[in-house]
């Protein structure tokens, strides 16, 4: 198990949270049906990103699960009525996980890093593309099967798979629904380290806490202007350089990087 401190499973399954230092860990719970979604799962998820957006000491998030697997995916007998009647599980107004940018969802501005292993599955990939770290066990077995089940991957895989590893790739595993590994996802882009499974939540915990030593304002700036140079391209991206950095710059943790700088000693960033 990753998650060190799982209260005891649900029947609809959860989604539970930890606050370690400017961290905030997120665990999916529901070992029993590895960690298959349900309706419940979705809107626990939605609400944990929102308190991580919302909360000005958390600076970013750890997105794991309990047991062996990460995910199997949805529990399509849950979620089946849902998609049929064209409804959402997430409620309006929180951050949508995936971070598509759907109408009438808030977008994540703070970093989310991901610690998989064994399983993950169609909603599970979704998550972690839409997340920007990706720490994989070296068992994990990866798969896009929507079009197995008659459906279509609409969390955000076919958008990202091409993007990360272009048309040929994308198309290869969405349309075969094949299972691939954590060497396949990394070649592909999907994953940024393959760790021993056993290290896989350390990993991502040491990437986030680096992260977190950071000057919150500075990180959330670098990613939203990659984000929207991969979303609107380099120029739109780079129109924003100069009022950006000027509100860096005036910033009470831009002066407390120069005192770090000349006094030579680590920075304690405040995220104002």
């Amino acid at each position: 198990m990753l998650f060190r401190s799982f209260p005891a499973e649900l029947p609809d399954g959860a989604v539970v949270a930890e606050v370690r230092g400017h961290v905030l860990v997120i665990g999916i719970n529901r070992p029993s049906k590895r960690n298959g979604f349900t309706p419940t799962m979705f809107r626990e998820l939605a609400e944990a990103y929102t308190r991580l957006d919302d909360d000005p000491a958390l600076r970013v998030g750890v997105l794991c699960a309990a047991g062996a697997h990460f995910t199997a995916g949805l529990d399509l007998p849950a979620c089946a009525p849902l998609m049929r009647e064209g409804r959402k599980a997430i409620p309006e107004g929180l951050v949508e996980p995936h971070d598509m940018g759907l109408a009438g969802y808030r977008r994540r501005t703070k970093p989310m890093v991901v610690a998989v292993q064994g399983i993950t599955f169609t909603v599970g990939i979704e998550l972690m593309l839409g997340a920007d770290i990706v720490v994989a066990g070296q068992d994990c077995r990866f798969s896009q099967m929507e079009v197995q089940r008659g459906i279509m991957a609409t969390g955000g895989a076919t958008l990202r798979m091409a993007e990360r590893a272009g048309l040929g790739n994308a198309m290869l595993h969405l349309l075969t629904a094949d299972e691939f590994g954590a060497d396949e996802a990394l070649r592909l882009n999907f994953v940024q380290k393959v760790v021993p499974n056993a290290e896989v939540l350390d990993e991502a915990l040491r990437i986030a806490e680096r992260i977190a030593a950071q000057a919150p304002l500075a990180v959330v700036a670098t990613r939203l202007n990659v984000l929207k140079a991969v979303e609107h391209g380099p120029h739109a991206a780079a129109a924003d350089f100069i009022e950006t950095q000027k509100q860096l710059a005036n910033s009470e943790d831009a002066a407390e990087g120069v005192r770090a700088f000349v006094e030579k000693r680590p920075a304690r960033f405040q995220g104002r």
